[in-house]
């Protein structure tokens, strides 16, 4: 089979396709051709040196894809050749609390991951794909789409009604709107152009605000409810953005930390957090279970995921290449 590996990290040209051996099933386990797999901004952090925990060398990268099974090992019975599938972003966390190993058993940093022809993978680490979606779309739920679900699932599920703060149009983000208009909020969402606020509307966003025009969007933010703050802040930026977001964020409301795509120091202090009254925690994808909702809420309301574009599987480095640009609006699939 062709799998793709980082020989070293670096560079993007250190991306290199190699033959290797078709893995076998072995007991409790599934064999797996992989149909697409999306990129994740986690993915290019690793190559650039930006990922804030530790990796291992050599992996084949790329947390998510979709696929159908091709052959099953002993004592396989939640599923059988010729499923459709996806895969869990945790290989081994199935719900409740996170186990300790969560940091260190990660797909494209720890162990390889699904840019690959063919994958084996236990029986425990898949669940079946929405069967409205084709293979690209399905694709995109493991990681950004399960992102978003979990944020807004919360210590506190959103309720109709609540109001929900997006930030820019990379996949976390563009789920996210979809999912918080699927639930019956209000969106509030930031980007940097007029093209991309039009189709973040389109897509059911309330109120879009050019962070690029407005540089103090929090307070606009504020003006827009009526200064009362949102319920919930999808925080992607990290410390380029977090200022903000606090300012945004109404007291006792959620601010789900995310990402870290936005550079800067955001100079926030203990006073800045103790005034703001919000909540703040760590997201970290979500679990098996989680996973599992998220795709019943797609399969009932016909949610479509937005992706950007698709790149066929020998063209993988120009994926990496469109994706390393940031111009993107939803997410960047690469076709197997």
């Amino acid at each position: 089979m062709k799998v793709y590996r980082f020989d070293q990290a670096g560079s993007l040209d250190h991306l290199t396709l190699h033959d290797e051996p078709t893995p076998e099933p072995q007991r409790g386990e599934v064999l797996i051709r992989v149909r697409a797999s999306s990129l994740n901004y986690r993915d290019i952090a690793m190559v650039h040196g930006t990922y804030l925990r530790a990796q291992r060398a050599g992996l084949i990268p790329l947390s998510d894809a979709a696929g159908e099974i091709v052959a099953v090992g002993e004592d396989v019975v939640d599923f059988k050749v010729g499923e459709r599938v996806i895969n869990t972003f945790h290989p081994r966390w199935y719900g409740g609390n996170p186990p300790p190993t969560l940091g260190s058993e990660g797909y494209g940093s720890h162990r390889d991951g699904w840019l690959s022809e063919y994958k084996v993978v236990s029986q425990e680490a898949i669940v079946a794909a929405p069967p409205g979606l084709s293979f690209e779309e399905a694709a995109t739920l493991p990681c950004a789409a399960l992102t978003a679900w979990t944020s807004l699932s919360g210590l506190r599920p959103l309720r109709p009604g609540q109001t929900v703060l997006t930030q820019g149009s990379g996949g976390v983000s563009v789920f996210a709107v979809q999912l918080a208009k699927l639930l019956g909020a209000r969106v509030i969402a930031t980007t940097s152009s007029a093209e991309k606020a039009a189709r973040l509307k389109a897509l059911g966003a309330d109120e879009v605000i050019n962070y690029v025009e407005t540089p103090a969007w929090g307070e606009r933010v504020r003006e827009l409810t009526e200064g009362r703050g949102v319920d919930r802040v999808l925080e992607v930026g990290g410390p380029g953005t977090l200022e903000q977001s606090i300012k945004a964020v109404a007291s006792r409301g959620e601010v789900a930390l995310i990402g870290f795509l936005a550079s800067g120091d955001s100079g926030v202090g203990f006073n800045d957090l103790f005034r703001s009254g919000g909540v703040f925690y760590r997201i970290s994808v979500g679990d098996r279970s989680g996973l599992l909702e998220l795709v019943r809420a797609v399969t009932s309301s016909g949610l479509k995921p937005v992706i950007d574009t698709v790149f066929p599987f020998e063209r993988a480095l120009d994926a990496w290449h469109h994706f390393d640009d940031r111009a993107f609006f939803g997410k960047v699939v690469i076709s197997h």
